[in-house]
């Protein structure tokens, strides 16, 4: 049953997470933020993951915010049908031994396997959450299409589908994926006020990256792989540097394209205008140092690194792909380009080093536009979610 107020169950109802592993980026950090919240609504989460495969930094925090982890070997990223029957077996397990009310499974392979293990166990809910998709920018057709026809299968084991976005779950609807009703938004939040009281000062962040106090400073923020498409960004450096001789490209995060990205700057004749400090813990603190923030995603679920750089007042130039258009609200905190346009990005971030009475108004807008996506908004929808599968299935 339900608590007095009606907005927590009476009994500490036992939910279980599952994602692949944990690391540095945004379904982990919401994977972890979304128990926590769940932990303090008087619910009892674990979080089952790839603990070989997760980042030490990312599971100590985990960790230390109160949740409880479950290794489930076999549950890294990659798919391999040995380590696939492993990791299905290990959640079959948890799941006999946990019983938990709720399973609400996280991202591509986890969500599969985890909600295959929860049928199979009797678990009276589920909910997948994919945080984004694979639809586009990472495979071939063929490659594509069989993910497509599991996510299709697997929407029919669960009870709700949480896309970060509204525009994600028309994404999901167009290819046949669950029902409408199946499907409720909830963002991927984002503790701006405590993103705003810990950053740096702008001349303190650009001390700190060894950055001129007058440069033209462009920010990317997350993995370097090839779907967040900062070779791009690399791509346009020479071009923005003839137009804004002091402008510098930051990329802070690490991932295989580190290497590449190097080699290009370096035949491109623009090492110097590039900084590349690595994946940090601290990332956030240092957006203060940036002027524009790029995300030239080929797929991009929310992004979230977004909305960490419009917390603090920083314009976006970002492609209008999955939710990012919806982030920023088209061009009312940023400017949209199409995907892999070199010419439209390099034309949009000399724009914003131009005409700095605009940067300073999309960046105000960005500003409060942000708090759409705060942890706040994004744990009021998550907790509403759960008490109405709480109230649907009867669970306590």
């Amino acid at each position: 049953m339900l608590s007095p107020r009606g907005d927590v169950p009476s009994v500490r109802l036992s939910v279980l997470h599952v994602i692949t592993r944990l690391t540095l980026g945004g379904s982990a950090e919401n994977t972890i933020a979304s128990a926590v919240a769940l932990a303090r609504a008087a619910y009892a989460p674990a979080v089952a993951t790839g603990v070989a495969e997760s980042d030490a930094a990312v599971l100590e925090d985990a960790r230390a915010r109160g949740c409880r982890i479950l290794d489930a070997p076999g549950l890294g990223r990659e798919a391999s049908a040995r380590r696939d029957l492993i990791a299905l077996g290990r959640l079959v397990r948890f799941m006999r031994r946990e019983r938990p009310a709720i399973v609400h499974t996280h991202t591509s392979k986890a969500g599969f396997l985890g909600r295959l293990a929860a049928r199979l166990t009797g678990v009276p809910a589920i909910i997948h959450q994919p945080h984004g998709h694979v639809f586009y920018g990472y495979w071939g057709r063929r490659r594509t299409a069989l993910y497509i026809g599991l996510e299709r299968l697997a929407a029919r084991w669960c009870d709700r589908i949480v896309t970060l976005t509204d525009r994600g779950a028309e994404e999901h609807l167009a290819r046949g994926i669950g029902r409408r009703d199946q499907y409720r938004t909830v963002p991927s939040g984002v503790p701006t006020a405590e993103i705003r009281s810990h950053a740096l000062s702008r001349l303190e962040a650009r001390r700190e990256l060894g950055l001129p106090r007058d440069a033209f400073v462009v920010a990317g923020l997350g993995r370097l792989v090839p779907i967040k498409g900062f070779d791009v960004l690399v791509g346009v450096l020479r071009d923005v540097q003839r137009a804004v001789p002091r402008a510098r490209v930051v990329l802070i995060g690490d991932g295989p394209e580190r290497s590449r990205l190097e080699a290009m700057a370096a035949a491109l004749g623009v090492a110097g205008g590039l900084l590349m400090p690595g994946a940090r813990t601290d990332a956030v603190r240092l957006l203060s140092a940036a002027d524009v923030l790029a995300a030239p995603s080929r797929n991009e679920g929310m992004g979230r690194a977004l909305v960490e750089a419009m917390a603090l007042g920083v314009p976006v130039v970002a492609t209008a792909v999955g939710g990012i258009p919806e982030v920023i609200g088209g061009g009312e905190c940023g400017r949209l380009v199409p995907v892999d346009d070199e010419v439209a990005l390099a034309a949009a971030l000399i724009e914003l080093a131009r005409d700095r009475a605009l940067a300073r108004k999309l960046g105000d807008a960005a500003m409060h536009r942000a708090e759409r996506f705060s942890t706040t908004a994004a744990d009021a929808r998550m907790l509403a979610l759960y008490e109405e599968l709480v109230r649907a299935k009867a669970l306590a």
